[in-house]
């Protein structure tokens, strides 16, 4: 009864202060599209996964369905072993190949199964990662508590049963020298000790045990530096001491690195080393090598370690990161500035990824920044200034780009619109399809834009948008999407075909929304 209450004052808060921010009442209803996942079990999330030989392995099993759940695997590679409890597959798979298991899981309402191809080789991270990021909400305020809590509301909320899988501890894990302006005194400490191992503030006493924490639901963990001597708070950065830090994450047991060009910049600017290319940042600029530089040490550092750590480069979209990012072994790349919650944010960043789309493939992706839903704000959250549909036009267009998913809201504060809308599996099916191509924008008219994305079966996603402040008709056209013949139309959002068609379908979008569809051919 508590819980209900509470979720229906969040949800009158969201609408409440969207009022604010858009003209038009009928976007400002916070309207929940999504039908509720069946009691039967339904198995989510990626169907690929990507592991080095002798990486530890760690996947859960996102399954939706009452509780409880027994789950079964078959034709596991030799190394794993599957909890029929808990759903976790652990082990560590030595030998190179491809492995098509089939997942299967079962409670009072019926049974069902499905394949998950398994990919031991060079190239990891075979989907866009999903999870949260602890910056959006608690900025300089984090701590493993509250990491921990984080964790915790991963798992209650049930999030983690549709693919969401990384906890990221942001800046500010680290000692950081100016406690003494804020006289905060859990920031006190030397960076490094003696060895030159890098110092955990009070607030993170134990790192490893954070990381098994965190392991221990299922999930995995991440963690952030720089570059640089320092970080962007302040704290210590990695420079010169990359492949200890390397080390380091992975003997605590760390999944993910964010890597923030922060404090790099007055290196590249100003560093008498001669083995350190310089970079400026425009209006002048050099040589590209210097803003690759720092990025191919830490590659390499990470690429060293027995344990398979996602490498997410963080330098705004510095000398076209898109076209050389793989190159040094990174995961995803930021293409951009900051994101705020704003729609002139949101909308300046998500229609501008045209240009880096074509370099987006499995194990690399663009990154256009953090999802802006839910409860944020740095420190002092708020609820998302984006209205309903401006959110429903985010969720969709990331996952048309296949770019990561990172929540950086209050995972204990979800309202049922936001829940809802972060847990449609059809529409994160878009961002996690395994050809993790980026979309294609085939037309734009009148701030009326048309997305389309290729799949791996062989179908399209598309997505018609309108980015004016009044309802208007928006039109795919075969012809534009490139395709022929009688298709039949879903609506991703509702879950439902809404139409068969020959050679268009059309629209009518809310102001700042969209319709999110795929396309099959017709029998």
């Amino acid at each position: 009864m508590k819980q209900t209450l509470v979720i229906a004052i969040l949800t009158l808060l969201v609408f409440t202060n969207n009022i604010f921010s858009q003209s038009s009442s009928d976007s400002l209803k916070a309207v929940i599209l999504t039908p509720p996942s069946p009691d039967k079990p339904r198995i989510n999330g990626a169907r690929v996964f990507g592991v080095r030989p002798g990486s530890p392995f760690l996947f859960y099993i996102p399954v939706t369905g009452i509780r409880p759940i027994k789950f079964s695997a078959t034709n596991l590679p030799k190394g794993l072993k599957l909890d029929a409890k808990t759903g976790i597959i652990t082990g560590s798979a030595a030998e190179k190949g491809t492995y098509v298991i089939t997942l299967k899981a079962k409670n009072s309402k019926g049974s069902t199964e499905r394949n998950l191809k398994i990919v031991v080789g060079r190239t990891i991270a075979l989907t866009p990662p999903m999870g949260w990021n602890s910056w959006n909400v608690f900025a300089s305020e984090v701590s493993a508590d509250k990491v921990k809590r984080a964790t915790n509301a991963m798992v209650n909320s049930g999030l983690m049963n549709h693919g969401w899988s990384y906890i990221n501890v942001d800046d500010y894990w680290e000692n950081n020298h100016s406690y003494r302006r804020t006289n905060d005194t859990t920031l006190q400490g030397d960076y490094r000790d003696a060895q030159g191992n890098v110092q955990p503030n009070a607030r993170f006493k134990d790192m490893k045990g954070l990381a098994d924490y965190i392991h221990s639901k299922g999930l995995k963990a991440g963690l952030y530096s720089s570059p640089g001597p320092l970080t962007c708070g302040q704290c210590a950065g990695s420079w010169q001491h990359e492949m200890q830090d390397a080390q380091t994450y992975s003997d605590w047991g760390f999944d993910y690195l964010k890597y923030d060009w922060c404090t790099y910049d007055k290196i590249a600017r100003d560093s008498t080393q001669n083995d350190v290319p310089h970079y400026y940042r425009k209006p002048k600029m050099s040589d590209s090598s210097g803003a690759i530089y720092p990025y191919v040490v830490m590659g390499k550092a990470l690429a060293a370690q027995k344990r398979d750590i996602v490498f997410s480069l963080c330098q705004y979209g510095m000398a076209d990161v898109w076209k050389w990012g793989a190159s040094v072994n990174g995961n995803c790349w930021r293409t951009t500035g900051d994101i705020v919650d704003t729609w002139k944010s949101l909308s300046s960043i998500g229609f501008s990824q045209d240009r880096c789309a074509p370099y987006s493939a499995p194990g690399h992706y663009n990154d256009p920044d953090m999802l802006i839903l839910g409860y944020v704000g740095w420190g002092n959250p708020h609820p998302t200034r984006l209205t309903p549909d401006e959110q429903y036009t985010h969720i969709s267009l990331w996952s048309l780009l296949s770019a990561p998913l990172l929540l950086g809201c209050d995972l204990e504060r979800l309202d049922a619109f936001t829940l809802n809308l972060i847990t449609n599996d059809e529409v994160i099916d878009i961002d996690q399809d395994p050809l993790a191509k980026g979309a294609k924008r085939v037309s734009s008219k009148d701030s009326l834009d048309v997305f389309v994305k290729p799949l791996e079966d062989g179908n399209i996603a598309v997505g018609l948008f309108n980015r004016s402040t009044k309802k208007a008709t928006v039109t795919g056209n075969w012809q534009d999407l490139g395709i022929t013949g009688k298709q039949t139309v879903r609506d991703l959002w509702r879950q439902k075909d809404v139409a068969v068609t020959s050679d268009k379908y059309e629209a009518e979008v809310a102001p700042h929304g969209v319709v999110l569809l795929k396309l099959t051919p017709a029998k």
